[in-house]
């Protein structure tokens, strides 16, 4: 152990400036992951209502009588306009109400499920704005509805623009990834280059490809994991901005949903470990073959 130690650490000196160009590349190329992730689910949060196809939520009063619900039901049941619908009672809509705001839970100890309005989804034939909005308008005005809610052109396009700027951060991220696996690559291979007399000499008195290899490693599993662990407040930093953004006016839709703080925390661990994982598989990659030659 004081033999690996020291010479990781001989290593980290011989390649400072290499080793600072790593780990500021992993760490880039994770932020840039965990962002992509994290505004996504918090994208996929604020419209989990709007999906599969339901262009429209018609909210039945919460004391509304069976009569009237079942009158709701047999006319989408005959509308030549509407596809299919999905019936949510009060106990499905509080547990999304649960998922939705799971990390402020002093909002979910005042709700109920009783004080919570059943719904039906809806899939309309026509999914044009104007159609939706006219085939929406006539269940707003029928008795024992409280309101009827549209999935606007504002929803599909937030839609849209996270999985067109998801996609696109997660390639750069990817793009950077594979960089710092071969920065980490060509910092172990310069290491190794300037001790191959002393690891010639290692080998022939007996010391085995793992005994060298070790100190190499671990010099390419710290520098990913020290990118990882910087990367961690930077995934939570951006958490927080999305939240400022969620205050925007113009955002009004995402207002409220955000992603819980333990699915952060899960997010940043996970780039660590990518960090570390990318780190032992580039510096195992070179010492491999370096050993091999």
């Amino acid at each position: 152990m004081d033999y690996v130690v020291r010479e990781t650490a001989s290593n980290f000196r011989r390649n400072v400036t290499l080793t600072l160009a790593t780990i500021i590349t992993v760490t880039i190329s994770l932020t840039l992951l965990g962002a992509a992730l994290l505004f996504r689910d918090a994208v996929d949060n604020a419209t989990v209502r709007w999906k599969d196809g339901v262009e429209f939520i018609v909210f039945m009063d919460p004391d509304i009588s069976v009569e009237l619900e079942a009158d709701l039901r047999r006319q989408l049941e005959e509308s030549r306009e509407v596809v299919d619908f999905i019936y949510i009672d009060k106990d499905e809509a509080y547990a999304e109400v649960q998922e939705l705001l799971g990390d402020s839970p002093e909002l979910v100890d005042v709700i109920t499920a009783e004080r919570l309005p059943a719904s039906f989804r809806v899939k309309p034939t026509d999914t044009l704005p104007e159609r939706v909005d006219q085939l929406a308008e006539v269940f707003r005005t029928q008795p024992g509805v409280a309101r009827v809610v549209t999935a606007s052109e504002t929803i599909r396009a937030i839609e849209d623009l996270s999985r067109g700027l998801s996609q696109r951060v997660i390639i750069i991220a990817i793009v950077l990834l594979v960089a710092a696996a071969v920065l980490i690559w060509n910092t172990i291979r310069m290491a190794l280059f300037s001790r191959r007399q002393d690891i010639e000499v290692m080998k022939l008195v007996g010391a085995t490809n793992w005994f060298i290899r070790v100190p190499f490693m671990m010099e390419g599993f710290i520098q990913g994991l020290v990118g990882g662990l910087i990367a961690m407040p930077l995934i939570w930093l951006t958490n927080n901005y999305l939240s400022i953004i969620n205050d925007d006016v113009s955002l009004e839709l995402l207002r409220g949903f955000m992603v819980d703080p333990a699915r952060v925390w899960s997010l940043g661990f996970q780039m660590v470990g990518l960090g570390a994982l990318v780190g032992t598989v580039g510096s195992g990659v070179a010492i491999r073959r370096f050993l091999n030659r």
